[in-house]
């Protein structure tokens, strides 16, 4: 097998027949592929016999158009190429399709929401990079996998047929949309009979994360006590070790429904609830009769307790910080950012959703009580600790991940905590900290590592 980036370009179907291709002389020893002999054609699950034809020192894949419109392939792309010898395939891509849960073509300019931003950088890292990226919703998964209809983008966004991808990002936001029988079907369907790998293919529930996480002593330091709450001793057991506990929602997200508990100096029990307009709170005589109160809550719904932690604060308001990391070009993690959350003046979670703002960790840090020398350690060791917790999630839970949004916090001391690893990390338009950025990092990560999956980088 060879390997090499090239250019496809469409020319008319009365030059070039239909099932023929023309490359460049060099292009095609490099590549190794015998003039003029069938071989086969393949972007994404689309397969289709053709002929190469050598074109001299042509440097673009020329392409009639009635082939081109079969395979899916776009005038001007720009696609990597390797030609695999024994299997006589001729393999250009790779088809990225990422799977996201709305699609409005009557707002053109923010079709998919408020990812839509993010979606435009796809196309671009994708142009960059050479590789094509399309967007596909449950309800454009047909009841075949041949019936897939994606949307894409050229001078436009466009709707219509598309192969297959060769790798799946699944960036489904509910997990209704996710465990719904048809995404289920379909995953388990291109897994089969394309071999096509899927990742972030599962959501992660808070409890599941620090049991597995909890069996490797190495990540042991970056746990805060942790259970998922049951009954009524774990609660009692928690708030006599901790003046602070937290109640967290397993499938939560954004910070919604978070729950402090705080004991106060007369043995009564305060709970503080985030909600949209900021944070309820509500006073108990006895820890029984805050339990008694929370019931209706413990029973619709499953809580994660967690020991409360000493945080470090900027102007009184909490913080901490969001660590993306992601599969590299070369499938191994890496840190693409760390941002730190300041929490809103109303709420005691740092959430963008509940009103937090973005800063950088050296501002985060700046106004805080740490000594010295540890507060310059602390940028360093959040990496660290990032790529170590990871590593803990993809050796611990049987799923396939190349991007993981892991939400670390540093006490007074400087110790490192992990809060909560979130396996689909908000590609919001308001969550880049540096606007400049015409191509996110994320953005450029996921097309790497899509590359890497399939071999075409």
């Amino acid at each position: 097998m060879s390997k090499s980036k090239l250019p496809v370009q469409l020319i008319t179907s009365n030059t070039l027949p239909e099932n023929h291709i023309r490359l460049g002389d060099r292009l095609m020893k490099s590549l190794r592929i015998p003039p003029d002999q069938p071989i086969i054609l393949a972007f994404g699950s689309f397969r289709q016999e053709i002929r190469a034809v050598p074109g001299k020192k042509l440097k673009a894949i020329r392409i009639s158009p009635s082939l081109s419109k079969s395979a899916g392939l776009l005038p001007g792309s720009v696609v990597n190429a390797a030609y695999y010898v024994a299997e006589r395939t001729l393999k250009v891509g790779p088809v990225i399709g990422v799977m996201i849960g709305r699609y409005d073509p009557q707002e053109p300019q923010k079709p998919f929401g408020s990812i839509s931003s993010f979606c435009m950088e796809m196309i671009h890292a994708s142009r960059k990079l050479g590789a094509f990226v399309y967007f596909f919703t449950p309800d454009m998964i047909g009841p075949t996998i041949s019936s897939l209809e994606g949307v894409w983008y050229d001078s436009g966004w466009k709707k219509g047929s598309v192969p297959a991808p060769d790798v799946i990002n699944n960036r489904l936001a509910t997990r209704k949309l996710e465990n719904s029988p048809r995404v289920q079907h379909f995953m388990k369907e291109v897994k089969s009979r394309y071999n096509t790998p899927v990742f972030n293919e599962k959501f992660l529930d808070k409890s599941d994360v620090f049991e597995a996480l909890g069996t490797d002593e190495r990540l042991g330091r970056y746990l805060p006590e942790s259970y998922l709450l049951k009954n009524y001793p774990t609660l009692k057991k928690m708030c006599a070790s901790y003046p602070t506990v937290f109640l967290k929602p397993v499938r939560g997200s954004l910070g919604k429904g978070i729950i402090r508990i705080s004991r106060q100096t007369d043995g009564t029990y305060h709970t503080l609830t985030t909600s949209l307009e900021g944070t309820k709170r509500k006073p108990y005589a006895t820890l029984q009769k805050l339990y008694n109160g929370l019931s209706a809550k413990l029973m619709k719904e499953r809580y994660q307790i967690q020991q409360g932690l000493n945080l470090i604060r900027n102007q009184k308001r909490n913080v901490d910080f969001r660590a993306l990391v992601h599969k590299n070009q070369k499938g191994k993690w890496s840190v693409t950012s760390i941002v730190g959350r300041i929490a809103g003046g109303n709420h005691f979670v740092s959430n963008l959703a509940r009103g937090g703002t973005l800063t950088t960790v050296k501002e985060a840090l700046a106004g805080s009580s740490i000594p010295l020398n540890a507060k310059q350690q602390v940028p360093s060791r959040m990496e660290q600790a990032a790529l170590e917790i990871a590593k803990g999630v993809e050796s611990s839970i049987p799923f396939h991940f190349g991007e993981l949004g892991i939400d670390l916090a540093v006490d007074t001391t400087g110790r490192i905590w992990l809060l909560e690893v979130n396996s689909k990390p908000s590609k919001s338009d308001n969550a880049p900290l540096n606007s400049d950025y015409k191509i996110r990092p994320s953005a450029m990560r996921l097309v790497q590592y899509a590359q890497y999956l399939t071999g075409l980088q």
